[in-house]
């Protein structure tokens, strides 16, 4: 013990009687200019020890408080969803997008930048400045796999963009969509690690999805499941995000005028469900008459006018199977033109709120100095609607085509909260003009070129001007470093940083005939891959998103070869008369797959909705048994037990009331999904086939006031998306029975859950709309899952 009292006072008369060699509290002479910026966080000064005993006779020290550089801009990155090149008007596209218009005549057009043909890959690739698969995003997080460069996890030597901005003194916020969250992270249990305010956004409100119900959103505050004013019958997802952004920019600047902002605001418009006010439909009524060839036409002579592509310009072939206009039914054509009038008027009310977060940035007088990047997509136009669209976006998602009756009985209702809908392939490929491909073709430009926009007055002088420079999404993240003034971190918590793939599109900025600083880029998505070279471009379109199957082995693809240099929409396929070239590129391809864990190539796509057939992690980890009780809701489909394609019991133990009702567990919505529940005392099953059919069980008598033990037994017919007997039990006694002809393969809806003792956001049964909260007691419900009989 006296060894001990010895060391503590030995220490103490040491801290006393050492003298500073500084005055005492003066700060060290690092400040937020001369900071060392490549190690994060920056390393907060030491200061020597004071031995003035009265305060009042010494000199406190500065507050260390990290700073961006002086007269660092804000930023503001806006990014649409699933919009081609040729959709905007801005681009020559026929939906009027005035906003971006009005930043492109104060700012610049570029019409050589590209994303990765999808949409978690793009938005991960931007937000870090590395290739998706460095980012192990290879494809959407749905279908992650085992293999490296596909697992969904970003690594820890990827730092995001807005945790490298937050460090260095910025205020960060994310609105909309996100889309970088792995599925099995999505639950309450986490982890967060990879949620938006654990990526760097001390802010965050949206969905964590691949897209959501604009009428009926599933929405996160930061981390917690919020409900909007849907009762509001103006309710509109873009306008709420644009609200909360503008509400989040006003307080920041009031609170904090002089520190610089963050805002990345995604929207999840223009992808299914196309979803759009009345007003804005209307405008467009009658508007695409003539059809998706003619508006081909009429996009690349309003491109050519614009001056964002060359004059030499030809329209590429379209694919074999888009059908011409002329060849259509009426019925085809009076169809296909309310989907695309739909369309037109989701996307102009999606930059009618881009403009109003535009004039909040004015009005506070922050526009000059913001750097706005305007992105009009973040792959190419959709063609996952396939031949004649969908009236229910998950059709497609689950194999099942619509037939042409099914949606025009339904064609007034598209837009509505009545429809999940999805135009037809036609309009995707006249959206990309002037290329052939669409979405999810990596291979092919009309995938991967998208109009982007960048103003910033402060410090771009050039004004309404094209740049033509070659650029990937991966170049955004060091152009704001270089903006900012800030390096690319080389250590990020201890942990060395890869270093970045991106390279900065500062340099032009006010030169349009500066020299590409890109000249390699890869590109793969589910098989369909290619590679850019200096002016030479060679791919191979592996499978159209309107195919079941690949179209050959991966070792059989043709490839095509264009000199995009002299050939804007690729529409010269010189393979045959330069094999050499294709040869080289080939090569190349390979040895940039291998540098960026692209391979091995896996060229499955709904099948990867399966974690058991992906390989990739599941929540429940192969239980077949799940119990909840009550208070158990907003559970994504991703982590709860997987009931598709597989016999199930579901058995609830509950105290019911005389004459009780509610729902005791349900899974999906309005547009597919399954609830088990009771009215009037009876205890029933229904099963919503994606929104087409409902199958209805009701048990014969009712349950009287009490506690008992409801069974709902599934005997599965075998196969995928197959049918079976469902039976109900009251306290193990048969009360009720019936057939469900055919049920959900893959997915029940990206933006619905599974809730215990209520049926939140939309009803899988509207018999019980707005009154599905169970009136009695939930003791516990298990969810059992049964190999199907053979």
């Amino acid at each position: 013990m006296k060894v001990k009292i010895l060391v503590v006072l030995m220490t103490t008369a040491l801290c006393c009687i050492w003298t500073p060699s500084q005055a005492a509290g003066e700060q060290s002479s690092e400040t937020n200019n001369t900071l060392d910026r490549t190690t994060l966080p920056i390393k907060e000064p030491s200061y020597q020890a004071i031995i003035e005993l009265d305060a009042r006779n010494a000199k406190a020290p500065a507050r260390f408080e990290v700073k961006p550089p002086e007269k660092a801009p804000n930023i503001v990155i806006v990014l649409i969803d699933d919009m081609g090149f040729g959709q905007s008007s801005a681009f020559g596209g026929p939906v009027k997008m005035p906003t971006i218009e009005k930043l492109a005549a104060n700012g610049l057009k570029y019409n050589r930048f590209h994303t990765t043909a999808l949409c978690s890959p793009t938005r991960t690739a931007l937000l870090t400045g590395y290739n998706h698969h460095s980012n192990n995003a290879g494809a959407i997080m749905e279908t992650a796999t085992a293999f490296p460069g596909n697992t969904g996890i970003r690594p820890q030597t990827i730092t995001p963009m807005a945790e490298v901005l937050r460090m260095n003194g910025y205020s960060t916020a994310a609105f909309g969509k996100y889309h970088e969250t792995p599925p099995w992270e999505s639950s309450v249990s986490g982890p967060f690690d990879r949620w938006p305010t654990h990526s760097g956004f001390d802010k965050f409100y949206g969905f964590i999805g691949g897209e959501t119900n604009q009428w009926h959103p599933m929405v996160y505050d930061g981390t917690t499941r919020v409900f909007p004013d849907l009762n509001n019958s103006n309710y509109h997802f873009t306008t709420d995000m644009t609200n909360q952004a503008i509400a989040w920019m006003n307080t920041q600047q009031s609170l904090t005028p002089d520190k610089p902002f963050f805002m990345y605001f995604a929207t999840g418009a223009t992808h299914a469900p196309h979803h759009a006010p009345k007003e804005f439909i209307a405008k467009y009524k009658g508007k695409f008459s003539e059809g998706w060839d003619k508006l081909r036409e009429e996009t690349l002579v309003k491109q050519k006018q614009l001056g964002v592509v060359p004059e030499n310009t030809v329209l590429a072939p379209k694919p074999a199977d888009i059908k011409d206009w002329d060849r259509l039914t009426a019925d085809e054509k009076r169809l296909f033109e309310r989907q695309m009038e739909v369309f037109a008027g989701f996307g102009e009310h999606t930059d009618h709120e881009v403009g109003r977060l535009i004039t909040a940035l004015q009005e506070r007088g922050e526009l000059d100095n913001t750097l706005i990047f305007y992105i009009a997509g973040d792959n190419g136009a959709s063609a996952e609607g396939g031949m004649i669209g969908a009236f229910n976006e998950a059709a497609y998602f689950n194999a099942v085509p619509e037939t042409l009756d099914i949606q025009l009985k339904k064609i007034n209702e598209l837009g509505s909260d009545h429809a999940y809908n999805h135009f037809a392939a036609g309009w995707a490929v006249a959206g990309n003009a002037p290329f052939t491909w669409t979405k999810q073709i990596a291979s092919n430009f009309g995938g991967t070129r998208n109009g982007m926009v960048v103003h910033w007055p402060a410090g771009i002088k050039a004004k309404n001007e094209v740049r033509s420079q070659f650029h990937h999404v991966i170049d955004i993240a060091p152009t704001v470093y270089q903006a900012v003034g800030i390096p690319v971190p080389k250590s990020v918590n201890g942990i060395e940083q890869r270093p970045i793939e991106g390279v900065s599109m500062n340099y032009s900025f006010d030169d349009a005939k500066a020299s590409d600083t890109r000249k390699t880029q890869y590109f793969e998505m589910i098989g369909n891959r290619g590679i850019y070279h200096d002016g030479w471009f060679a791919g191979t379109i592996h499978k159209a998103p309107w195919e079941a199957k690949p179209r050959h082995p991966l070792t059989e693809d043709v490839w095509e070869l264009y000199n995009v240099n002299e050939d804007f929409s690729q529409a010269n396929n010189l393979a045959d008369k330069n094999p050499e070239k294709l040869a080289e590129l080939q090569k190349l391809f390979m040895d940039e797959a291998v540098k960026y864990k692209v391979l091995p190539i896996d060229d499955r796509s709904i099948e990867r909705l399966d974690p058991a057939i992906a390989g990739r992690p599941d929540l429940m980890n192969g239980r077949t048994s799940l119990t909840l009780y009550e208070g158990a809701t907003g559970i994504p489909e991703n982590a709860f037990i997987n009931v598709k394609n597989t016999s199930f019991t579901i058995t609830a133990d509950v105290d019911v009331p005389a004459n009780g009702s509610g729902v005791l567990i349900a899974q999906g919505g309005d547009f597919g999904g399954w609830t088990f529940y009771m009215k009037d005392g009876k205890p029933s099953y229904t099963y919503n086939w994606l929104g087409m059919e409902q199958f209805n069980i009701t048990a014969k008598r009712k349950v009287v006031a009490g506690k008992h033990t409801l069974k709902f037994d599934f005997a599965y017919d075998g196969g995928r998306g197959a049918g079976g007997t469902g039976s109900i039990f009251l306290d193990d006694k048969k009360i009720g029975e019936g057939k469900i002809a055919k049920t959900h393969s893959n997915t029940f809806g990206i933006d619905e859950t599974a809730d215990v003792g209520v049926d939140q956001n939309t009803p899988v049964n509207p018999a019980y709309k707005g009154k599905s909260k169970f009136t009695g007691k939930i003791k516990k419900v298990t969810v059992e899952t049964f190999p199907a009989k053979e």
